[in-house]
């Protein structure tokens, strides 16, 4: 997105910000990762073996070939497997709950969990989670909820080779570590969707990687 791109959630991503970062900055369980151009945060253990176990049992149920929004990216660009989990499940919504209430955010704000599985060789190229308003998409995104403002991701597993996380603007590259939970605003503290926080899935090597991945938006989504 340019700076002549409408950003017509400005004042609400700034607003979201500043509350989320004051909740988990002052948690002493969440590492702040050291970069200067976004705000990306872990927490070790945020979920336990058991419930990593539950949720690739459940991702395997709804697994299918992931899509992407933007109808330009090539066939290749993802190529894991993805589905969104019940959203009904009272596992899920416990877990939707420890979410919301670890990051300050209205559990109604949030998207359905989508659960995500990438075997050997599948990767999902460089991209960014919020939403580029110029884009044919963004009318019906607009009405579902507004722009996207924090992802929570975490780790369900470890992976025997490859599978990190990795910021190419930042020089972060985060590999997966069962349990633990990654979250990162998607704007900057102004409110404007931040350019750096693009981010890939590196190719799967060895072993197969399960995640699970939750996006929030400005106002209730739908």
């Amino acid at each position: 997105m340019n700076d002549l791109a409408p950003a017509p959630d400005k004042a609400a991503l700034a607003k979201l910000g500043k509350v989320v970062r004051e909740r988990v900055v002052s948690d002493p369980s969440v590492y702040k990762v050291p970069v200067d151009k976004a705000e990306i945060f872990a927490v070790s253990e945020f979920l336990s073996l058991e419930e990593c176990e539950h949720l690739v049992e459940m991702i395997d149920n709804v697994a299918r070939p992931s899509e992407v929004f933007e109808e330009v990216y090539q066939a290749q660009y993802r190529t894991s497997y993805s589905g969104d989990v019940d959203p009904n499940d009272s596992f899920v919504r416990m877990i939707e709950r420890r979410l919301s209430d670890f990051l300050g955010i209205n559990v109604a704000w949030g998207e359905s969990v989508q659960g995500q599985r990438y075997e050997p060789g599948q990767e999902f190229k460089d991209h960014c989670d919020w939403f580029d308003t110029k884009s044919g998409y963004w009318r019906e995104e607009k009405r579902r909820g507004g722009q996207r403002s924090w992802t929570a991701m975490a780790y369900l597993n470890d992976v025997e080779e490859g599978g990190a996380t990795e910021f190419p603007n930042l020089g972060v590259s985060i590999p997966p570590q069962r349990g633990t939970l990654i979250i990162w605003n998607n704007a900057l503290p102004d409110g404007l969707p931040n350019p750096d926080t693009i981010h890939s899935g590196k190719p799967v090597v060895r072993g197969v990687k399960y995640i699970v991945t939750k996006w929030y938006r400005t106002r209730p989504w739908s």
